[in-house]
């Protein structure tokens, strides 16, 4: 099939079946002559946009080409779970400590020494609670209030962004 023949399925698409116009805007020969295209090229869907009308054709993983979508399946256990962590909300946890600047963050004050923090540890306002690495300088950064350590989010040696949440505190 060649542009020509698109472009006759595109006309035919807007102005009905066999160039009659005031008719059905969807012409089933239209459907056939994409339904064979994909057969042709192996394609797995085609779109076709003419004057505004557009007609899209897939092949689904059966072989058969379809227009309709499948009924609803019933919800597992991970859509549940997804949909469940969309109704988290939005935005920066309130506890989150973000990096003030892009960097390589470190957990400990040097290479085998014991992290400054662990998950459960009280800190208190103006604790370290890691070490970021910019331009060759060590970077405190330091608890902005006091709570108890719920999660860690990074791990030691990692690169991390601007604004990116390191730990957060409850």
């Amino acid at each position: 099939m060649n542009m020509k023949d698109m472009k006759s399925i595109g006309a035919r698409l807007t102005s009905g079946p066999r160039g009659k116009p005031n008719e059905s805007l969807i012409d089933p020969d239209a459907i056939r002559a994409l339904a064979e295209l994909l057969k042709e090229t192996g394609l797995t869907e085609i779109e076709i946009e003419h004057n505004g009308a557009r007609l899209r054709v897939s092949n689904q993983s059966g072989g058969s080409v379809t227009a309709a979508a499948p009924p609803p399946a019933a919800p597992s256990a991970a859509s549940v779970a997804a949909a469940a962590e969309a109704a988290k909300p939005k935005g920066p946890h309130p506890g989150g400590v973000p990096s003030p600047m892009v960097g390589t963050v470190y957990a400990s004050p040097e290479p085998g020494a014991p992290p400054f923090i662990k998950v459960g540890q009280s800190v208190k306002e103006g604790d370290t609670l890691f070490v970021v690495e910019a331009m060759k300088t060590m970077n405190p950064i330091l608890a902005s209030r006091s709570g108890m350590v719920t999660e860690i989010c990074v791990t030691d040696a990692q690169p991390v962004e601007f604004g990116q949440i390191l730990v957060i505190i409850s």
